[in-house]
């Protein structure tokens, strides 16, 4: 039988895909989700679409899941011709908000997903906005009021009350310098999740031991720190993930094997090449009197259809002054005609690279690309694309505003903190032979910190790029609109570093040798009372 697993904040999956991911000796699931929960409606959606692949054999989808994906049934007509897989799925994806949905309400439908079952997994990451280092400048630092900061405790009211065998929880790299009223949190989450009970002493919860993942021996709150580059991860990515196991197993979990760094060019660099479109131009600034009297710079702009030859007259005068002035004269290439689409059919849909996540990411019964379509942007932003992406080709490094205003005034931004400092890398293009730098959710607002590094493209990344650096499958569709998707892939557990824990976490089940389940080994001592033999457990 699978491991069960409940996922809290679950985003669109990230996690449970990697766990859901690893498979035994004969190809069947070593976990099996049995409730995920989140709150966001174009998350969970996603999340119940998921569910549904879910329910067939592993990597044996449908023809008509294929179907879909390619346009030719919508999801709905998808979940009528699965009624079965589809109810399950919709029983396992719940759309709650938790600290706000009844705790009763919580607690019913985890013991109804997983009935007599003990030794099961909780995975999940509280929200972390309060606990990133752009959130905190944001909003000058960490207040008791910010209901983010505890929603931690949810997650560890779950774990008292229902003691998972094991749990897996993940942060952002913030959470370790984050502090409120001078007490560092990240100290007192540790003591809370080494003693549920010491919070929620009504559920008389067991200990749990709290491990890391990178290091046998912790000596410093950065050793729970996970360098996402370092184990196969094509992105700079640094998240606190912590694993505890329950004071009555004896096992105690491995930790990550080191694996060479992929870099960007090796997992997007073949995805068919697409054009940004625009959206519309800036023409000038004014001062305007509000009704309060107040006067405030007012911008102007003007619209821009999104044919390629209009495309093309407002970029390639730009792209041969950049290519004289750079000394690449010769080596732009025509730019592509299409924006893309949401799938976008090609004789090479499946070709991954010649890496490691090759096989990952393949679905050979896929027919095309999903999700790659380009955005459309100011046209002022994407002659500072192009710039960038030309400055970064002949450079190595992608340039700074400073080198923006050296280069030509004109290409800096009409923004009044241009001056302050704070954002010298507004624009950065994403180097093609090292791993990409963290996809964020802020993807979804703007592409700045996202630019793709070929210039004849002069754009930034599609969703599909983004969530191939976070390792999503290819055939992993995401529901929403585009901003939606950004927003899940940046928000996501990448999926691939899920199922190396997910592999370290099997082993505290399972014999490594034959691939049998054992039962869960307990630390327990013998002692004889009055001449009768009783067991007793060592927390």
């Amino acid at each position: 039988m699978p491991i069960p697993i409940i996922d809290l904040f679950a985003g669109p999956g990230g996690l449970a895909e990697g766990f859901s991911s690893l498979t035994n000796n004969v190809g069947d699931r070593v976990f099996k989700v049995k409730l995920s929960i989140e709150k966001d409606s174009a998350a969970h959606k996603t999340l119940t679409l998921r569910s549904f692949v879910r329910q067939f054999p592993f990597r044996k989808l449908p023809d008509e899941y294929y179907r879909f994906v390619e346009g030719e049934i919508s999801l709905s007509e998808l979940y009528q011709l699965f009624p079965d897989q589809y109810h399950q799925a919709a029983d396992e994806a719940w759309q709650a908000t938790l600290g706000e949905t009844s705790p009763l309400e919580v607690d019913q439908r985890i013991a109804t997903a997983l009935g007599n079952e003990t030794d099961w997994v909780l995975i999940g990451g509280p929200p972390c906005q309060a606990y990133s280092n752009a959130g905190r400048s944001r909003v000058g630092g960490i207040s008791e009021e910010d209901h983010r900061v505890y929603l931690y405790k949810e997650y560890l009211r779950i774990i008292a009350k229902h003691h998972p065998a094991v749990f897996v929880m993940e942060n952002v790299e913030g959470l370790l310098s984050a502090k409120l009223n001078d007490e560092k949190i990240f100290g007192w989450i540790l003591r809370d999740l080494s003693d549920p009970s010491s919070v929620f002493g009504e559920h008389n919860s067991p200990g749990y031991r709290i491990y890391s993942l990178v290091k046998n021996k912790v000596s410093k709150d950065s050793d729970y720190l996970i360098r996402a580059e370092d184990f196969g991860i094509p992105q700079k990515r640094h998240r606190v993930i912590l694993i505890g196991v329950r004071d009555d197993i004896l096992k105690r979990p491995g930790i990550l094997s080191r694996s060479e760094k992929v870099d960007l060019k090796s997992v997007i660099g073949l995805l068919p090449k697409i054009r940004s479109g625009i959206s519309r131009s800036f023409s000038h600034s004014e001062l305007v009197t509000k009704d309060d009297g107040l006067q405030s710079k007012k911008r102007f702009y003007s619209r821009f259809e999104n044919s390629f030859e209009a495309w093309r007259e407002q970029i390639e005068d730009f792209s041969k002054e950049l290519l004289t002035k750079l000394d690449l004269t010769g080596f732009l290439e025509q730019h592509p005609e299409t924006m893309g689409s949401e799938f976008l059919r090609t004789n090479d849909a499946h070709i991954a690279g010649s890496h490691s996540l090759s096989e990952w990411y393949t679905d050979n019964n896929l027919t095309g690309i999903t999700h790659h379509i380009s955005r459309s942007h100011l046209l002022q932003d994407l002659k500072r694309y192009l710039f960038a992406a030309l400055y970064t080709k002949k450079n190595n490094r992608f340039p700074k505003l400073n080198d923006y205003k050296l280069f030509d005034e004109e290409l800096l931004p009409d923004h009044g903190n241009v001056e302050s400092g704070k954002f010298t890398d507004r624009f950065r293009v994403q180097l093609p032979d090292f791993p990409a730098t963290t996809v964020t959710s802020h993807i979804s607002k703007d592409g700045h910190y996202f630019i793709h590094f070929d210039p004849i493209q002069c754009r930034s990344l599609t969703v599909r790029e983004a969530a191939r650096i976070q390792t999503f499958p290819d055939n992993y569709i995401f529901c929403g609109n585009r901003t939606d998707q950004y927003h899940q892939v940046g928000n996501a557990v990448p999926p691939f570093l899920a199922f190396q824990i997910a592999d370290i976490v099997s082993k505290v089940f399972y014999e490594e040798d034959d691939g049998k389940k054992i039962s869960i080994l307990p630390n327990t001592k013998y002692l004889t009372v009055k001449g009768k033999q009783i067991e007793i457990f060592l927390f």
